[in-house]
């Protein structure tokens, strides 16, 4: 039985940062998202990988207690997405995406999966997005992510989307250009009449935003001294904000703030070297010791 279900892409990146370059290493938000999660709770993905997908990237997830009954796959190249990223490290500019097996994908929830409480749509297509949602029994509380690609070409489908869903998960850029507003309170108000009851709104290296009924919550970056590639922080966030919320079993403003911290802090854990290899070594001894530099920052 698992804890947290995560639909995503499982996919290889080609990176190149001021400070290096990784060719075909492990990523897709399934990924990050998943191994993000398992420090508190058992995830499960819903992806689909093809025949190049390498063994001992399976048994990493696996040796993470991430269950990958509904990993897919197939014959063919599994998705590859390559970027840049120059000294301004909040965006990469994309130099190839390759949708590969992606095009196959159907986001069939395998029946083990059905009854998970805990759910996080990460990017990927709306309309898989709502097939997801439209397969569960009785989820507890599901968490979306998008971004500007599905803004532009699936607008609709998109709000469908996020009526459906408790918290809407963006960057500050996505909040704008969703909301047709440069004033990130009125993009936050907006989308809470859509149905979500949090809104989240991601800044980078600046931290994030929760935006409830009437409250709103500031969550600080965590000031790194090492910062090699930032590429899957976003979906690391998520995975540790919805891991947490999974393990804590309780949904109330005080414990998605608890939320956003972990998140926080295995996001910037992330961003200390390519792809997942931080993650890899990351203890729980290192995650609660910076949630509590992270608290210390907030107190005045």
């Amino acid at each position: 039985m698992i804890d947290v279900l995560i639909i995503g892409t499982i996919g290889y990146d080609t990176i190149e940062t001021p400070f290096g370059k990784r060719t075909n290493v492990l990523g897709g938000s399934a990924s990050y998202a998943s191994i993000a999660a398992s420090f508190f709770a058992k995830p499960g993905m819903v992806a689909i990988v093809g025949d190049d997908f390498q063994k001992e990237h399976r048994e990493f997830l696996e040796s993470k207690n991430v269950s990958l009954h509904g990993l897919k796959q197939v014959h063919g190249k599994t998705f590859a997405w390559g970027g840049k990223y120059e000294f301004d490290m909040n965006e990469a500019k994309t130099a190839f995406t390759d949708l590969n097996t992606l095009l196959q994908f159907d986001a069939h929830v395998p029946e083990e999966y059905l009854d998970a409480k805990y759910i996080f749509l990460a990017n990927t297509d709306p309309v898989l997005q709502m097939k997801v949602v439209e397969q569960l029994q009785q989820p507890t509380f599901i968490v979306m992510d998008t971004m500007n690609f599905w803004i532009q070409t699936k607008k609709d489908a998109l709000l469908e989307v996020i009526k459906k869903v408790d918290v809407l998960l963006l960057n500050d850029s996505e909040a704008r250009m969703l909301f047709q507003t440069v004033n990130l309170l009125k993009a936050a108000q907006e989308a809470l009449k859509l149905g979500p009851k949090y809104i989240i709104i991601k800044k980078g290296e600046h931290g994030a935003l929760l935006f409830s009924d009437g409250k709103h919550f500031s969550a600080p970056g965590y000031p790194l001294e090492i910062l090699k590639d930032p590429t899957g922080c976003g979906d690391s966030f998520a995975g540790g904000f919805i891991g947490y919320l999974a393990k804590n079993g309780k949904i109330e403003e005080s414990a998605l703030r608890k939320a956003i911290i972990y998140g926080s802090v295995i996001a910037s854990y992330n961003a200390e070297d390519f792809s997942l290899e931080r993650l890899k070594k990351l203890t729980q001894k290192e995650i609660e010791e910076r949630y509590q530099e992270m608290k210390e920052i907030r107190e005045f």
